[in-house]
């Protein structure tokens, strides 16, 4: 039976103990790395939120050694596509060997395998899970978030490594915490936050007009369906915020199952060999020849809708300045949004190669070796060569989608990428750091097109950049303030049981 003290300390939002002390800590590992795998291990159900660079990889390749030689069971990690090459060749290359599986076959010991072919595998089969690249969790409302959720669910020992945790919104941790088995994304905003009360008003005018519509609706679509209606709108407008008296509590939780940092001084520990060469950006404006039809000026466009017929307009002259400014660099990455972009650059740019969602596994993984200079594929007749630049010394273009090719990958060999102006800070960011990361040796230059026509786009883009870079200094500094709380019990007197009793 449980005394007292004990009830309240699990009353408590400090997290639960399910690890235990490694067995085996290998000295490659850097002494930031030795302390979160230690304290990940300890933990048993954790999240490291690190940097790019910062060495994720070993960091979990370690951790699932540990499990494996605790439980004499295998451990599953998940990866994003072609990550799971790149960490074959990590373990390989610290003594470890790691499992490729595709089909749900495998020997034991440390399996991985894609996001896409999670179906294949039991979870029974598994003393834990790792998720690399977790951020694909954020989307609550997502097919991947709820599939990996419910396998992690049936598992003791669970692992999240990512380094844009929640991008722009901190209710975004929710769904990592729910991953792990802490609270649920609903009970974590019911605990720790509330609606805006704007957003209260506006769902109040939502419910009066359902009122004066519903009588002339209600037979032709459904008894529930204004229900749905107000529930959908409630979701999706206004913000939520933290209660005023939940911060502490709030980053207090958070701090019990997951560590931040962008560098180790976030930690406590020295940034040798850590500090990234500088990152020039370029951001450039091009004034379409001609406005739309049935325009004199080229306005901002406003709508989803409206940007992607922008695009179509000025796909030309966008990509006519990409061939001027990749002409300038050895090795070029181009991020593209479009299909028809991915192709028309594939044409006009020499010497480049194209990874777009139609293609199997096996050409995304040559394309990734073609381009860090491991293979030559003129011979090859399924890849579409332009000559002899296609060797470990010559110039190479690698042109693909941020949301298919730019998580995880390690493409330091790169100093020169160029995006096109996007509304997602997050696919932004990463596709920038799979070359400005630790390990780049030269300065690298990030070329940023927009049209007039992209105006909003672009500044909705600066928006979300300052918003995600205060929220993770932010994060940082009240997690290591949360590390320091001290939990004291003042109530030390014994109870005095009444005679009568």
């Amino acid at each position: 039976m449980l005394t007292y003290a004990e009830f309240i300390a699990q009353k408590s939002q400090s997290g639960e103990r399910h690890g235990f002390a490694p067995l085996w800590m290998p000295d490659f590992l850097f002494d930031f790395q030795k302390h979160l795998v230690e304290w990940a291990l300890r933990r048993g159900r954790a999240a490291i939120f690190a940097g790019t660079g910062l060495g994720k990889t070993p960091m979990q390749l370690v951790w699932a050694e540990n499990i494996v030689r605790k439980t004499n069971r295998p451990v599953l990690i998940l990866a994003p596509l072609a990550v799971s090459a790149q960490t074959v060749d990590e373990g390989a290359k610290f003594s470890m060997e790691v499992e490729r599986s595709r089909e749900g076959n495998h020997g034991g010991g440390i399996v991985i395998t894609n996001y896409e072919r999670l179906h294949h595998f039991k979870p029974e089969d598994f003393a834990a899970v790792v998720c690399d690249e977790s951020s694909c969790l954020k989307h609550f409302t997502g097919a991947t978030q709820k599939s990996v959720t419910r396998f992690m669910s049936k598992v003791p020992y669970r692992l999240l490594c990512t380094a844009t945790a929640a991008p722009n919104d901190y209710i975004e941790l929710g769904t990592s915490s729910e991953a792990l088995g802490e609270l649920g994304r609903t009970d974590m905003l019911s605990r720790f936050f509330k609606q805006d009360e704007t957003k209260q008003h506006r769902l109040q005018d939502v419910k009066n007009w359902r009122s004066d519509r519903e009588h002339n609706t209600r037979a032709a679509r459904g008894g529930n369906h204004f229900a749905k209606l107000s529930f959908r709108v409630s979701q999706s407008i206004g913000q939520w915020r933290l209660k005023g008296h939940a911060v502490q509590p709030f980053w207090r939780w958070v701090a019990s199952w997951a560590r931040a940092c962008r560098m180790p001084s976030d930690l406590g520990f020295p940034d040798d060999g850590f500090v990234l060469p500088p990152l020039i950006e370029h951001e450039h404006i091009i004034e379409p020849m001609r406005p739309p039809d049935g325009m004199l000026f080229t306005l901002p466009a406003f709508g989803l809708r409206a940007e992607r017929d922008e695009r179509r307009r000025t796909m030309e002259e966008r990509i006519g300045l990409v061939s001027d400014l990749v002409a300038q660099h050895d090795l070029s990455i181009v991020w593209c949004h479009l299909n028809a972009e991915g192709d028309m650059l594939e044409d006009m740019l020499p010497h480049s190669l194209q990874v777009a969602g139609r293609h199997d596994d096996d050409y995304k993984e040559k394309a990734v070796e073609w381009f860090l200079g491991k293979r030559c594929l003129c011979d090859m007749p399924r890849f579409r060569t332009t000559g002899c630049g296609h060797g470990a010394d010559g110039p190479r273009r690698l042109i693909s989608k941020s949301r298919i090719f730019g998580y995880g990958l390690n493409l330091q060999c790169c100093a020169h990428v160029v995006a096109f102006v996007s509304h997602s800070w997050e696919q932004h960011y990463q596709s920038i750091r799979r070359c400005w990361r630790f390990g780049q040796k030269r300065p690298v230059t990030v070329d940023i097109i927009a049209t007039t026509g992209e105006q909003y786009v672009s500044e909705n883009m600066a928006r979300k950049a300052t918003a995600a870079d205060a929220m993770f200094v932010e994060l940082v500094s009240h997690m290591g303030d949360a590390n320091r709380i001290v939990a004291v019990n003042a109530c030390t007197r014994k109870e005095e049981v009444p005679s009568w009793l």
